[in-house]
């Protein structure tokens, strides 16, 4: 199969930068220094390539995730890094899992749910999930008692993504990670699980970084001076051309918006609507002509789409199934 012949708009990923971004990051940071989430591309023929390069504990964002992680036999360390009132289809899978916990009620979730081990969810800084750092020592102890293995604490400095200066990131992670080693101290465990692609070279508290994005790259964290480079686009078809602008069929409904438009090459993006991008190109393009569109959130894109192409040139090398994909 060749570019030429794929329905647009479609998912293409270039094959070796994906290489280039996987192994860039297994040195900085080899083995169980790395949870891959798989939130960001949700695609398990993606998680087998991250496993192989030694990284075989796994960070998942929703059941659905942790669900087909195990079977597709990936379930050797699962951490659902997030919060669930009804942990019982956590507690039947075949894999080993951890779930986050911030309050007593995820606690009793977990524990009748048939989960055995937790991490404390710790807020330090961003305003979402996550308890008080001292409330940490309390749950934790309320989680033993309910029989559970504290496996140490989780917190996510995802306020800090959006720092653009090198610098200040280093020093807003810093303080994000006192916080969560103040409960660490309390709470115990081998595990300090946090940070993620932006962080990853500063943030030195953590045992383990919960990096996702690294592996193919957006345009909104391509600029933050991370040694990633963007590995997926989406091939769209110009469909109407007038005197000062283009039209192409990659729209809302193919794009994560929320980091806001997407790019194209040699083009200024206009504005996206439900089934178009409109752009003013360089050079003069002709109706049928094929771009790239570089998604500037990469995790919701992603899931919009059931297929990624792994391309090589102008040549289709595979095509994996996004198949973590829906609830």
């Amino acid at each position: 199969m060749r570019i030429d012949d794929l329905r647009t708009p479609a998912v293409l990923v270039e094959a070796s930068l994906l290489d280039r971004n996987l192994r860039t990051m297994t040195a900085a940071l080899p083995g169980p220094r790395l949870r891959p989430h798989v939130k960001a591309h949700k695609c398990t023929a993606l998680a087998r390539r991250q496993a192989a390069l030694g990284h075989r504990g796994f960070t998942c964002a929703t059941i659905r995730e942790m669900e087909g992680m195990a079977a597709a036999g990936l379930g050797e360390d699962l951490l659902l890094a997030n919060e669930v009132v009804d942990a019982r289809r956590l507690g039947a899978l075949d894999a080993r899992v951890t779930v986050a916990v911030d309050s007593l009620e995820t606690i009793e979730a977990a524990a009748t749910g048939g989960v055995r081990e937790v991490l404390i969810d710790v807020n330090v800084g961003l305003p979402r999930c996550g308890c008080r750092p001292e409330e940490a020592g309390r749950l934790a102890a309320r989680a033993r008692q309910r029989g559970l293995q504290v496996r140490g604490v989780m917190g996510y400095e995802g306020h800090v993504m959006a720092q653009t200066d090198a610098d200040e990131r280093a020093r807003l992670t810093s303080e994000s990670m006192e916080k969560l080693a103040a409960a660490h101290r309390d709470v115990g465990g081998e595990v300090v699980s946090a940070g993620g692609t932006l962080t990853f070279a500063c943030n030195r508290l953590a045992t383990e970084i919960q990096a996702g994005t690294y592996a193919l790259m957006d345009s909104a964290f391509a600029g933050a001076g991370v040694p990633f480079r963007p590995a997926v686009s989406l091939l769209a078809t110009v469909i109407s051309v007038q005197s000062d602008h283009a039209v192409a069929d990659c729209g809302l409904k193919a794009l994560g918006m929320d980091h806001g438009n997407p790019s194209i090459e040699g083009a200024r993006v206009w504005f996206c609507s439900d089934e178009h991008v409109t752009f003013a190109a360089e050079r003069p393009l002709r109706v049928g002509a094929r771009v790239r569109v570089l998604p500037a959130h990469l995790d919701p894109t992603l899931a919009y789409h059931e297929h990624i192409h792994v391309v090589e040139g102008d040549r289709v090398l595979e095509v994996w199934p996004v198949d973590l994909r829906g609830w």
